[in-house]
């Protein structure tokens, strides 16, 4: 029997079938179920002390992601996260402060489009650092990127009709969700267990790393993740693909700097207050830049996962420390040479840096696909 043709005399060739997840794809995909499971349960028996230190793990869970996708995946290396975390946490309280507030400019949104306008506007603000970053890459980049953390630290001091000021700084609004109150207003159990202030923040905090997480995973496979990619590895070649160079540049700082904002207003919710540094050295200062730099280095540059793994470490030691260092009397000294939990985690994430630098630069990311073994050799970290 011929085979059959078309009206040009062309074989038909059939659609290709598609690809079958592999076994490996399905074992990932139930851990992450169990995770999950897993971190929707813990309010129901953690203390409010221990899910305050998980919520700051989330914080910095949410601007790694957005760090890596920039340094990891389209190769541009930046020290401004910071800075993006200011404007992210100063718009927030702005849109949704009071409007008849005489000395305090404030807008009076509902608490989400708040949120979501903060990252909006940081959004736009990476936009606006994109003709820089179009025009150098590596050190000189990053150089130039660490000065608006300074410029963030001048505005943060002299605007205080936006921040408040130092000395006191402004509350943020209360957030809220359709009418629910992510505070002790009203009444909500499950499973006998009150669900208070600090367990309705945890669920909060969860589905914004949650949805953060899923749209970098979707970048990074995607097309715009090649182009990420291309540019990174060659821009020469991907110009000559037919890529903006200039314009995926753009992209990816304003989808970073919008990772930033984001975490910028989970962390003046986590803080309840916000309060501008006075000096270059706090909760915007040059030292958050360098911390958020070392999660995606251990985690694994451009892998979204370890960015994750990466904040567990650097954001939540410190906190964990703390927590065991109150019970147990470790580290109560005071002093200038008194070794806090906040510099013994300095030295921990510093040394992971130079062992992941010397033995494996791919971070735990690349020990994880080493040990599962389910990713071929050469793919890019996702």
């Amino acid at each position: 029997m011929s085979e059959r043709t078309d009206t040009l005399d062309t074989p038909v060739t059939p659609p290709s079938p598609k690809p079958r997840r592999d076994l490996g794809w399905w074992i990932r995909l139930a851990l992450w179920l169990a995770l999950f499971v897993v971190l929707l349960a813990l309010p129901l028996y953690l203390e409010a002390q221990w899910l305050k230190a998980g919520q700051y793990m989330m914080v910095g869970a949410v601007g790694a992601m957005g760090l890596t996708l920039l340094t990891g995946q389209a190769g541009q290396l930046s020290l401004a996260h910071a800075f993006f975390l200011l404007a992210g946490a100063t718009s927030y309280t702005v849109l949704s402060g009071p409007a008849d507030d005489p000395e305090l400019v404030g807008f009076g949104l509902d608490p989400l489009l708040a949120l979501v306008g903060a990252v909006a506007v940081t959004a736009v603000l990476g936009l606006a650092f994109a003709p820089v970053a179009a025009r150098l890459r590596g050190i000189y980049l990053g150089v130039a990127s660490l000065a608006l953390v300074f410029l963030g630290l001048y505005l943060g001091q002299s605007a205080e009709s936006l921040t408040g000021g130092t000395s006191t700084g402004r509350p943020p609004a209360a957030f809220e969700l359709f009418g629910f109150p992510f505070s002790n207003e009203g009444e909500l159990e499950i499973l006998g267990v009150p669900i208070r202030e600090t367990e309705r923040v945890w669920y909060l905090f969860l589905a914004l790393v949650v949805v953060a997480f899923l749209l970098a995973r979707g970048a990074v496979s995607g097309r715009i993740g090649r182009a990420w990619r291309a540019v990174r590895d060659n821009e020469a070649a991907a110009a000559a693909m037919g890529i903006s160079v200039p314009g995926v540049k753009a992209g990816v700082f304003a989808v970073s700097s919008a990772y930033a904002g984001l975490a910028g207003v989970m962390t003046v919710l986590w803080f309840d207050i916000l309060k501008p540094d006075e000096s270059e050295f706090g909760t915007y200062g040059i030292n958050v830049s360098i911390a958020y730099l070392a999660m995606i280095i251990i985690g694994g540059l451009g892998s979204v996962s370890g960015a994750l793994v990466g904040a567990v470490l650097v954001n939540g030691l410190p906190q964990v420390l703390a927590l065991y260092s109150t019970d147990l009397g470790w580290f109560t000294s005071t002093g200038e040479n008194a070794f806090t939990p906040i510099l013994i985690s300095s030295f921990v994430y510093g040394a992971a840096i130079v062992l992941v630098v010397l033995f494996e630069p791919g971070g735990l990311a690349a020990i994880g696909r080493r040990i599962t073994g389910l990713t071929r050799r050469g793919k890019d970290p996702t």
